[in-house]
């Protein structure tokens, strides 16, 4: 299998964040996302036998401060890499590519690409999952038993948004680099800025790494096995995402818990319906696993006690004709998908 993703445009507020504070460290978290968009959803499909990573970072080095953004990237990748071989997952760092674009590129661009290979036996591919399958959803937020620092709630999907509708407008004139024509920034904050709901500075919260499942994914399916009929990575599409998987599904998710603080500012600061949002962002519910139902409370435990991530379960799965269905119900209303 081969996968390609990237960190978005999340290294813009990273950019601004070093801007407006000056620390290089605001930088740290990129490599992290770009490998959490790539291993989260190769794990989706089973425990690989073997797994490959190489990197492409794009920069301005006029702007980008680019030998310390590339320290910062390989220390790391370096890091992260020595986190999951403590969990048994070797993926060899095959070196990448580095390109100077100051006439194409105005802060930085960071993805990479993974390549891995499977037991044609072992692939989960979710059409086993079947009618009375219950959801469980791992939190996107908090701070992991693997992780030195906590995740963050947003992930990597949804930053374009947020940023905009969060930061002053102000910035696009001060940093004109930043700045795309016709999508203004119209927020009220700084990156600076503390909030209440939010531990630490707005800027540092919309940086926050992606988490890395891929421990999380590999541990239950080596307990459970079959067991796990599927799993989703709740990037593109949200909590939409899982129609994909499976045939005449209705997937029910009517315990959600409450939604990380961001989105709450998100949602109001850029008037995006809630629905939208929940089309759009994981909402707090960063993967989820559709278990057997006669599993789901050990599957639920093993997850809390072993990796100290939120696990609720959040809905079921149900039979329906024609087309694979989500019903949402949350405290802003009821939606249908």
């Amino acid at each position: 299998m081969n996968h390609s993703d990237g960190a978005g445009s999340k290294p813009v507020q990273n950019y601004l964040n070093w801007k407006e504070t000056g620390d290089i460290n605001a930088f740290r978290g990129i490599a992290q996302d770009t490998l959490a968009m790539n291993i989260g959803d190769s794990f989706c499909v089973g425990v690989p036998v073997s797994g490959s990573f190489v990197d492409y970072v794009a920069i301005n080095p006029f702007n980008v401060p680019k030998g310390e953004v590339l320290r910062i990237l390989s220390e790391d990748w370096s890091e992260l890499f020595d986190t999951l071989k403590r969990y048994k997952i070797e993926i060899k760092f095959a070196g990448g590519e580095t390109a100077d674009l100051p006439d194409q590129m105005r802060t930085l661009d960071v993805s990479g690409a993974i390549h891995t290979r499977y037991r044609l036996d072992s692939v989960i591919t979710g059409e086993e999952i079947i009618p009375k399958d219950k959801i469980i959803g791992l939190a996107s937020g908090g701070q992991a038993s693997y992780e030195k620092k906590p995740a963050g709630a947003i992930m990597c999907n949804g930053i374009t948004v947020g940023r905009h509708k969060l930061m002053k407008r102000e910035f696009g004139k001060k940093y004109p680099e930043i700045l795309n024509p016709g999508n203004e920034y119209t927020g009220p904050f700084s990156p600076t800025d503390e909030v209440e709901g939010i531990e630490g500075t707005i800027g540092e919260e919309i940086t926050r790494p992606t988490r890395i499942f891929a421990p999380v994914f590999k541990g239950v399916v080596e307990q459970f096995g079959k067991d796990i009929h599927g799993i989703v990575l709740n990037t593109g599409g949200g909590h939409t995402k899982c129609r994909r998987m499976g045939k005449g599904i209705c997937y029910v998710k009517d315990n959600l818990p409450e939604e990380p603080q961001i989105f709450k500012l998100i949602q109001n600061y850029g008037d995006v319906p809630w629905r939208e949002m929940y089309e759009d962002f994981n909402m707090g519910i960063g993967a989820e696993l559709y278990v057997k139902s006669s599993v789901n409370s050990d599957v639920l435990n093993f997850v809390v006690k072993k990796f100290n991530i939120e696990a609720p379960i959040i809905g079921k799965c149900m039979k329906t004709s024609g087309p694979n269905k989500v019903k949402l119900k949350t405290s802003h209303g009821d939606f249908n998908f």
